[in-house]
Order: structure tokens, then sequence, then C-alpha cells
């Protein structure tokens, strides 16, 4: 199956109201801008939006969020020096938050790619974070169950992809990149450059085309 290669706004349609978008990036490094600013175009609302953060300065996903198109927030570090966006939204009510500590974050991607129904994690047993949630003490020491975090939709970057949808990374644009992409209904990637199949090596593809479903070029 190939990957279909389009333009950033074409990509963007597969968002309806209502979607749970995952977003790669740590700051802005690996954050799909150009997708972003294509998803403000076409106008899809009451977004669940999970990504690390919850926008830097003006740009990228704190432009969503200024636009009002976030009903909540899914994240490790929604405060930032630059989150002002964000943090006005969230001061007003106008969006809701769920803070999850980071490795959690993409451990419940992960389990949503492999699929995973639950599993038990140290992480934020003892603390305001485990309120609510079940919990089970294994070898003495206590577990929270957590859930799996399935997207509709996943809005990657990557450094260079072939035609088939494979995907390479440049180093810290990785992050939640590979986890998103198996996590999600349909995948979307902004890559640098597309080349042709067998172009790439194949120890360095760190996403297989199978998770990939468009492309969009946008040279550096």
């Amino acid at each position: 199956m190939k990957a279909i290669i389009t333009d950033a706004l074409g990509a963007v349609t597969a968002v309806k109201d209502g979607d749970t978008v995952l977003i790669g990036g740590f700051g802005m490094a690996g954050m799909p801008v150009e997708l972003i600013d294509a998803l403000i175009e076409h106008g899809a609302g009451d977004l669940t939006i999970v990504s690390n953060n919850a926008g830097n300065g003006d740009t990228g996903l704190a432009a969503l969020l200024a636009a009002r198109r976030v009903r909540k927030m899914i994240c490790s570090f929604p405060r930032q020096t630059d989150s002002w966006v964000f943090d006005g939204l969230y001061r007003d009510g106008s969006v809701e938050l769920e803070v999850v500590p980071q490795g959690n974050l993409a451990e419940r991607m992960r389990a949503a790619g492999a699929g995973i129904g639950a599993f038990y994690g140290p992480t934020g047993a003892g603390t305001m974070l485990a309120e609510g949630k079940e919990t089970r003490t294994i070898d003495g020491r206590e577990y929270v169950l957590e859930y799996p975090i399935h997207g509709d939709v996943a809005l990657i970057r990557a450094h260079v992809a072939d035609r088939l949808g494979n995907l390479v990374y440049r180093k810290t644009a990785r992050n939640f990149g590979p986890v998103m992409a198996t996590a999600a209904t349909v995948t979307i990637a902004q890559v640098s450059r597309i080349v042709e199949p067998g172009d790439l090596d194949p120890e360095n593809v760190v996403t297989p085309s199978i998770y990939v479903n468009r492309l969009v070029e946008v040279p550096r």
C-alpha cells in the first residue's frame, strides 16, 4: 500500500469535529507546524489534542489553541515560560486539561498501537494524578492502572519518507512520532523530502509504511 501524497490542507481533511488528534513534538522540535496551520484553515473544532506540551509562543499548537479549536489538552507540560496562550484559556475555563507524566504519555500511546488493553505503572502512585484510578501493590510497590490513548488522527513530522510511507527521523525531532503513528487510525506525516522506494536504508527506517496513510512534503 502506498501512502497518499498530498498538500497540507488536503491531508488534514481527515480530521473531523470532536476528533482526538495526536500531535508530535517536544516543544517545537519535531512539531508539524505546517500541518497544524492547515488544520486551523480546515476549521475542525471541539478537538482533544494529545501532545507533550500545550504550545509555545503564538505558533503551531499555540495558534490552534488561540483559534479556539481545542476542547481538551492531554499533555505532560502544560505550562512553560512561553505557554501564555494555553495559560489564558485554561484560567478562563475555555479548555480542559489532563496532565499525564511524560513516560506514561508515551507508554499509553504505545499500548494503543500494540493492542494492550491496560497496564500498571508506578509513575504517579500516591499523588493527585492517581486519584480515582485503580491501584495494585506488586512486589511491595504501588502501581497505577493506566489505559491506552487512541487517536483518530496523528500529525507527526519526520525527516525523509519514501513514496510507500516509510519514515526516517532526524535526531530529537523523532520524539513521540513513532508511538503516535501506531496509535492513530489515520497518520499524516510532514516530511522534508520524499524519495523513491529503495532509496532509504531499511536499517534506518523507524516508522514502517503500514502505519502511515498520508504524506506532505514541506522542504526545509
